[in-house]
């Protein structure tokens, strides 16, 4: 089976793949795309596969315009954050909705409904299509991270997630900061960090800065249509709202 993964964040394409191959070693990755653009041109010259994996939010749009600019028959496992696209994914071939952070047994329950629903007409009975209608309609919890260990000197120390105010990069090292203005250095990657926390909560608005809603203390016009977000304790910092992440940014506020 040929699989092709669509999705902007390199570090979420890698996790992927390792799941994928975790659960059917027999696939085979080959093509992993960042955006729209790479994907409209990637199939306009290349044979069909047999299952997309594709996040919605790319850097450039979501990719249901990638099914709306080329045609394209094989069906797709959409992975996002968010909850609010599912009836536009049926739409464009997709066989299964799965909620970020993606575990190894969502893959392998995705995976399992696409070979059921490839098998040969006369493999399928009404239990099984019964069955695979169940579990489309089954609402998933997600469980978000709820705390956040970091080391101050030799100590280490608990962080409660309703006291994290932003994540950032800075100088080739990540770090928690607090609302009451403390920064901590902390292991994991803003992309580690994005995929555990809850997306009503947070949002990734570039490479450099996760947001917390109520940690955002001013919101002003930047340049080329952009957004400068202002965060208490933060200041000195240049804090941008990315050009491709605005619209996504400004529905998340609720506009």
């Amino acid at each position: 089976m040929k699989v092709v993964i669509i999705e902007d964040e390199p570090r979420a394409a890698n996790r992927l793949e390792k799941l994928i191959l975790e659960v059917e070693p027999s696939f085979t990755i080959v093509k992993k795309l960042e955006s729209v653009k790479q994907a409209v041109a990637y199939f306009e010259t290349q044979p069909q596969v047999d299952l997309i994996f594709s996040d919605i939010q790319l850097t450039d749009d979501l990719s249901f315009e990638i099914f709306k600019q080329i045609q394209i028959s094989s069906p797709v496992i959409f992975t996002t954050a968010y909850d609010s696209y599912a009836i536009n994914a049926f739409k464009a071939n997709g066989i299964d909705y799965l909620l970020k952070p993606l575990s190894k047994e969502d893959v392998a329950n995705a995976i399992q409904k696409f070979k059921t629903l490839t098998k040969p007409a006369a493999e399928l009975n009404l239990s099984a299509i019964a069955e695979l209608l169940a579990s489309s309609n089954k609402q998933e919890s997600v469980e978000y991270k709820t705390r956040f260990m970091v080391k101050v000197g030799q100590h280490i120390k608990s962080i409660s997630i309703n006291d994290v105010a932003a994540f950032y990069s800075k100088d080739k090292s990540n770090f928690l900061f607090t609302i009451d203005k403390r920064s901590y250095p902390i292991d994991q990657s803003l992309d580690q960090v994005a995929e555990v926390l809850n997306p009503e909560t947070f949002f990734k608005i570039s490479r450099s800065f996760i947001v917390r809603l109520n940690g955002i203390s001013d919101i002003m016009a930047y340049s080329n249509s952009r957004l400068k977000l202002v965060i208490a304790g933060l200041e000195n910092e240049l804090i941008v709202v990315a050009r491709e992440r605005t619209k996504e940014f400004k529905a998340w506020l609720g506009e």
